[in-house]
């Protein structure tokens, strides 16, 4: 059974993780709303004024009914006085009209903003005047206004005998209003769940809250009540954390839409007194006095200077505990400050003997440093020394191979070439003796044999020559080759100095031009070089290598 349990709760730990952090988030929300209450109310002002400006341009009493009954719902909740005087504009020009619905609505509203007011008097006068049965569609909204009314008089009540006797009352006209609002209005959603958390049935008003909740608009000023009324019902099943999510989701709706008149931050405001935030139970319990003041919400105003002198004595006696702790801190931080500057002192002493070890120290290092680039620098030397002997032990081995084998056959074809002499001159065939001797047909076949040989045995060495060979100019028009050709005349004087015979003399015997054309080509391909011309023959010579 142990077991069981521990594994339940580990279980439920992330839930009630995710569940804290999300209410977390919703308290910094709600916070960066308080803080920007200025904001909210600017653009309120901002939306009267419009209204007010249209007041300018309008002479007919119909258009004046219409604009005062907008000021009136944007003032309600906002600022009473101000409501009480545009409804009360309303009921004039409604007088005027002589139009039953506009006189009853406008009575309604008179009515409803005094009952805010603290007129309850005359706010039960005006309802008892009203003749409901000529307008059948205000029936819902007239039963509503009465049941708010007596439910203000009995927050109001000085015995019990009045204070039962208006909430019946307040029941009786909330339970009359059902039955004249659309079910799936919020007018019908509120009604019912008050009706709902009266008879205790508490999973019912959930349900029916939860599911309404997400139709509602954002800028609905029934959004904030809807969210009261579900904390009402997790407040009753005793969940305060559902609770408070609630009332903080109620409360940030009632400031963004700049009401005046609410009940969520007041409630939640005790909630976080309760818990330990004094912090912010001062600021909500201020901020909902201060809106309370402006709208001149009589109710609000009593039920928040209940609880104002507890969460201030509260705030003030955390205030002085903390004056107290920054004293004492203070206390310490001097103490701990004279300490740290005898230490520092003692440092200081200590750090000017590691200065100088350290400087020493630094003097050799930096002589290691450069012995050890001279090192470097030498290795490299020796490394690229030995790569160079290496390459050059490969390319005797390849080539003197290669000429071995060319020379033996330049042998045998020179044998050859004597015996067919021999037989022209022992045949008496002068005439084509001294033709072939005069012919450089077969000298010309062989220096061609003996090119191709040398351009396929170093292409052999170096199968990447042609390629890298091109990277290094920005013209490689010299480089083109015929068809049939391995290297042209161009890439063998580059491919003889790749081998290392740079000098241009050598290089004109070996590939039968005179120097001077040597050097013509040497100079036109280092003209078209990528990079520095001085530079072309070095970048030619590490060609194949990793020295690039």
């Amino acid at each position: 059974m142990n077991r069981f349990l521990t594994l339940f709760i580990a279980s439920l730990f992330p839930v009630l993780l995710f569940g804290q952090n999300n209410f977390d988030s919703l308290l910094d929300e709600l916070d960066q709303t308080v803080g920007d209450y200025q904001l909210y109310s600017n653009k309120k002002e901002n939306e009267i004024n419009k209204l007010k400006g249209l007041l300018q341009y309008t002479a007919a009493d119909l258009q004046k009914y219409a604009i005062y009954g907008k000021l009136y719902s944007e003032y309600k909740l906002y600022q009473s006085d101000s409501a009480l005087i545009y409804a009360r504009k309303s009921f004039q020009i409604a007088e005027k009209l002589k139009d039953d619905r506009k006189l009853n609505d406008a009575q309604l509203n008179l009515a409803s903003i005094m009952g805010t007011l603290g007129m309850y008097k005359e706010a039960t006068d005006i309802l008892n005047t009203i003749n409901i049965n000529t307008t059948p569609d205000l029936k819902g909204y007239y039963f509503t206004v009465n049941s708010v009314v007596y439910g203000y008089m009995s927050d109001y009540a000085a015995s019990p005998q009045e204070k039962e006797k208006y909430v019946l009352l307040t029941k009786k006209y909330r339970d009359s209003s059902l039955n004249f609002y659309p079910t799936q209005s919020s007018a019908y959603i509120m009604a019912k769940s008050s009706t709902l958390l009266d008879a205790g049935k508490h999973k019912e008003m959930l349900h029916l809250l939860v599911n309404y909740f997400p139709n509602i608009a954002l800028n609905s000023p029934d959004k904030a009540v809807i969210a009261y009324l579900i904390s009402q019902a997790y407040r009753v099943k005793k969940d305060p954390i559902q609770e408070q999510k609630w009332l903080t989701i109620s409360a940030i709706s009632d400031l963004q839409l700049a009401k005046k008149e609410y009940i969520s931050l007041r409630s939640l405001a005790f909630l976080m007194y309760e818990n330990g935030d004094i912090d912010r139970a001062y600021k909500y319990i201020k901020r909902s006095l201060e809106d309370a003041l402006f709208c001149n919400a009589r109710l609000r105003t009593y039920e928040i200077s209940k609880m104002m002198p507890i969460i201030n004595e509260a705030y003030q006696k955390q205030n002085e505990t903390n004056r107290l702790q920054l004293i004492l801190f203070l206390i310490s931080a001097s103490i701990l400050s004279v300490f740290l500057l005898v230490l520092l002192f003692l440092l200081f002493k200590q750090m000017k003997k590691l200065s100088k070890a350290k400087q020493d120290l630094s003097l050799a290092n930096t002589k290691l440093s450069e012995l050890n680039t001279e090192l470097n620098t030498f290795n490299e030397k020796l490394n690229e020394t030995n790569y160079t002997l290496t390459e050059a032990n490969l390319l005797k081995e390849i080539y003197i191979g290669r000429y071995m084998d060319q020379c033996s056959d330049y042998i045998g074809k020179l044998d050859e070439y004597r015996r067919k002499l021999n037989v022209m001159a022992t045949t008496g065939k002068m005439n084509d003796l001294i033709s072939a001797v005069k012919s450089k047909q077969f000298i010309e076949k062989e220096l061609a044999a003996f090119y191709t040989t040398f351009d396929k045995t170093f292409l052999q060495l170096f199968p990447n020559f042609i390629e890298e060979f091109k990277a290094l100019l920005v013209d490689d028009e010299a480089t083109q080759l015929k068809e049939g050709e391995l290297l042209n005349t161009e890439l063998r004087i580059f491919a003889l100095i790749r081998l290392g015979i740079k000098d241009s003399a050598k290089i004109s015997i070996f590939l039968r031009y005179s120097v001077s054309t040597i050097y013509n080509y040497r100079s036109q391909l280092k003209n078209k070089a990528a990079g520095p011309r001085e530079e072309f023959e070095a970048k030619v010579m590490r060609i194949g290598t990793s020295l690039k």
